[in-house]
């Protein structure tokens, strides 16, 4: 399968650095992503927005593999995940899954939960404070020292923009994984059936399953090849 890896906020191509590997090991191609804007600290990012994310998504979808076959599986961490929903919903005939990792899709209209204000139309990692106990589990010093020194600030606009989505049907049908980092299964299940307004577009897929991976937020950093055998497994459903 080729494997479109898509980062969350400051992240680009580099974070998947240390997954790859297990990807590629398990004979699968993959293709991480640096969306505009994110290429370095010093790239412009004005007029940069949700659709330019998409859009780039979606091209690197119609790069890989063969156009004429499902053999796409779209992976996307964090905010990535409802950017990545939106490129399915622009090529549902080319995506064979769709994994979301610490992360779900969103409903049309949506915009990325993040309680996040653009300063000068960016938005820089914030201190480590402002983040939840739980997303830092097991981000020690040194992974945060370079957590920090690698992140670029994230275009204000696709922090703040919607999400435009259109194939409902389509979409949905295509079958889904949730990689599950911060938040076991147990949870994330009652959470759908409660109508919860985050899990209200996980719960109208027409399947989903989940995968525990208990660590943080960014387990690309913290778990990397587990959740490098975790998408690897995804995609050979």
């Amino acid at each position: 399968m080729e494997i479109v890896l898509v980062p969350a906020f400051w992240l680009n191509a580099r974070a998947w650095e240390q997954v790859t590997p297990t990807i590629e090991a398990a004979g699968h191609h993959t293709h991480p992503l640096t969306l505009p804007g994110l290429e370095a600290v010093s790239a412009p990012r004005a007029g940069i927005g949700v659709a330019e994310h998409v859009a780039a998504i979606t091209a690197a979808v119609d790069a890989a593999g063969d156009r004429g076959a499902r053999d796409v599986v779209l992976v996307g961490h964090s905010g990535g995940g409802p950017l990545a929903n939106a490129a399915l919903d622009a090529r549902p005939d080319r995506v064979a899954r769709i994994v979301f990792v610490d992360s779900a899709p969103l409903p049309p209209g949506g915009v990325i939960p993040s309680g996040l204000e653009p300063v000068d139309g960016e938005v820089a990692l914030p201190a480590w404070d402002d983040f939840e106990d739980e997303d830092l589990v097991g981000l020690d010093d040194e992974l945060r020292a370079a957590f920090r020194r690698d992140a670029v600030p994230e275009p204000g606009d696709v922090v703040t923009g919607a999400i435009e989505l259109r194939d409902d049907a389509r979409r949905r049908a295509v079958p889904a994984t949730v990689i599950a980092c911060e938040f076991p299964e147990a949870d994330l299940r009652r959470w759908v059936a409660s109508g919860e307004d985050f899990c209200r577009e996980l719960g109208a897929l027409d399947r989903y399953d989940v995968v525990e991976l208990p660590t943080g937020h960014w387990p690309m950093f913290t778990r990397p090849a587990d959740l490098g055998a975790a998408i690897a497994e995804a995609a050979a459903r």
